[in-house]
């Protein structure tokens, strides 16, 4: 659609109770405008009767038919320069009449330009927000702490806004496109292996040894019923009942006694054994082939289990739950650490010069690089909106927006016309004689 084949558009304007004060006003202002002409005319012409009736007429006449005919002129003068701005005076098609109508896109070229050089040009901005001593400002607001407690109140009122705004389709489209996918791309032996290997080098491994071993003698304190069931139910026909028994406590004993030693004793062979056995699945991880093929059929497994394929359902549906709950939780800690953050930062803009100083200088940056970059794009909102605007609504507004200040000018048009005729008749007067 080209420059001038755009769609004409409905004008904005205030509420329809406004716009019904405003054209009463309107309609005030221009009853008074032309009542002031009409009686500026009809003075004149009363003069004018006077003057051509037999006998001699009276000098104060001349004075105040020159004073009315001034007037009347100035006030016509006027009504024809206002009511040009809007319509054809009389629906004449006068040339330069009717000149917001006809020439709508021009002003709103020219509006939209004069507000780019005036208002919107970097050097101007940058004076002012620099004067502005925003970061000062900032600070001295932040710090206190009731209003530490609105930043926080409205960013977790954001957050939460922001995260009940995201369609759940969507992030869990992201989540399992950014994690699951990514999980399951490279193969999981090597690293794996790798991991494995770095831990044990580290002794990291030691804690995760220790608390199995410990976890392994707790089960066996509690294992003596199971062991005396099992040997019941395996021991021969004809071996008594009793013999089973004495078995099944001397097993348990032995058992607790392994695995205490086991615990308590770094160094045990079982350990040894247990570490010697974690370093080769650490290499065969890393070299075995098999091994490797093993874990890739473990992994297609798990990545095509239900858990997994609910997976990112379940994420998303967990965290937007917990991040909108702590985000709306006065007394949470997401919305403690807010307040915390904006008072001490608030503090921290009152104390440190430089960093006043630098965020005043990133603030007028970006401020003319706004200014540069996108007071064309800014400006050029205006014209094209009123370039959108249908002719005779957008005048029709204007007119109603600025109308009645308008018919002061033709007030004053009718009454310093009248002066001024009032003023040359004098002056004509005195030298000239009657």
């Amino acid at each position: 659609m080209g420059k001038h084949e755009v769609a004409q558009q409905t004008v904005p304007g205030p509420s329809p109770e406004m716009e019904a004060q405003r054209r009463k006003e309107l309609r005030k202002h221009k009853a008074i405008a032309t009542g002031l002409l009409i009686f500026a005319a009809a003075v004149y012409f009363l003069c004018r009767f006077v003057e051509t009736r037999p006998g001699e007429t009276a000098a104060w006449v001349g004075f105040v038919r020159a004073a009315a005919e001034a007037g009347m002129i100035g006030g016509l003068a006027d009504w024809f320069a206002v009511t040009a701005l809007f319509r054809h005076p009389l629906w004449l098609p006068i040339p330069h009449t009717a000149i917001i109508p006809r020439k709508k896109d021009q002003l709103g070229e020219a509006l939209s330009g004069f507000v780019g050089d005036n208002f919107l040009n970097a050097q101007l901005i940058t004076e002012k927000v620099s004067q502005a001593q925003i970061p000062e400002r900032a600070g001295e607001w932040l710090a206190q702490p009731e209003n530490g407690e609105k930043v926080s109140r409205e960013v977790g009122k954001l957050t939460a806004n922001i995260v009940r705004a995201i369609d759940p389709a969507d992030a869990e489209a992201v989540i399992k496109s950014a994690v699951i996918d990514k999980l399951a791309e490279p193969t999981w032996g090597p690293p794996a292996g790798r991991l494995l290997e770095q831990l044990l080098a580290e002794g990291k491994a030691e804690p995760v040894v220790q608390e199995l071993a410990q976890w392994l003698h707790k089960k066996a304190l509690g294992s003596e019923p199971l062991i005396d069931r099992l040997l019941n139910e395996r021991r021969p026909i004809w071996a008594p009942k009793f013999t089973a028994q004495l078995v099944s406590g001397k097993v348990y004993d032995e058992v607790i006694k392994f695995t205490e030693a086991v615990a308590a004793d770094p160094n045990h062979e079982a350990r040894k054994s247990l570490r010697r056995f974690l370093n080769k699945l650490a290499q065969d991880l890393q070299h075995d082939p098999d091994m490797i093929v093993k874990v890739e059929e473990i992994k297609r497994d798990i990545m095509g289990s239900g858990a997994i394929a609910q997976a990112a359902p379940t994420i998303w549906a967990s965290a937007s739950e917990s991040l909108i709950e702590s985000a709306t939780d006065e007394s949470s800690i997401l919305r403690r650490k807010i307040a915390e953050a904006a008072t001490s930062w608030g503090q921290r803009l009152l104390v440190d010069d430089s960093l006043r100083q630098s965020l005043d200088t990133r603030i007028t940056g970006a401020a003319a690089f706004l200014a540069d970059n996108y007071a064309p794009e800014v400006t050029g909102i205006i014209s094209e909106t009123i370039e959108r605007w249908d002719a005779e609504e957008a005048s029709e507004k204007i007119e109603l927006m600025v109308g009645k200040d308008l018919q002061y000018i033709r007030l004053n048009g009718t009454i310093v016309g009248a002066l001024a005729g009032l003023a040359i008749y004098t002056i004509s007067h005195i030298l000239f004689g009657a």
